[in-house]
């Protein structure tokens, strides 16, 4: 599954969703397609990429698309696969939706390596990079980099807080630890 490029918006939204790991943020588009989806204790850190990738464009407040709070909604109550149609727009290096591309095609209860990763993407020397695309992922939970750990299977860095990687993997099923 590819990630295209994603055009400058005309509208972009923040919306909130309570889920059992905290309040989640939303941005979609007008279409109301994802372009962001971080938690609210890390919402500095969502604005920042977001003018990374949209310059100083304006996001307003509002409701989130009854469509993506039900398929969130969905995840959360045990659907594991509800995220995997998603759509979601991007903007980004060539490079990052690459890897953005190759998180959604890790299984839910599945976790991968960065090396792992690097080979995925046919590029098995740049570990360091991916790890850094991964940390600059703008659709946490739907590019799943939550599934991304150690090569010892030790829980390494998520923007969301480890507690809520090791929810989100308990919660999938997955087998981790070291």
């Amino acid at each position: 599954m590819s990630l295209p490029e994603a055009s400058k918006p005309q509208i972009l939204v923040l919306s909130r969703l309570a889920t059992p790991i905290g309040e989640a943020l939303l941005v979609t588009d007008e279409d109301g397609v994802l372009r962001a989806f971080d938690f609210a204790d890390y919402e500095d850190r969502m604005r920042k990429l977001m003018r990374r990738h949209y310059g100083d464009q304006a996001i307003g407040q509002g409701a989130p698309p009854a469509a993506l709070a039900e398929t969130f909604g969905r995840y959360f109550a045990g659907d594991l696969d509800a995220l995997d149609g998603l759509e979601m727009r991007t903007n980004g290096t060539v490079f990052q939706r690459r890897v953005w591309a190759a998180l959604r095609t890790i299984p839910s209860g599945k976790t991968l390596s960065y090396k792992g990763l690097a080979e995925r993407i046919g590029s098995p020397k740049a570990m360091r990079a991916v790890g850094l695309a991964n940390g600059a992922n703008p659709v946490a939970l739907v590019a799943p980099c939550h599934r991304v750990i150690g090569a010892d299977g030790s829980l390494t860095g998520y923007g969301g807080g480890l507690h809520r990687k090791q929810w989100l993997l308990t919660h999938e099923g997955a087998q981790f630890g070291g």
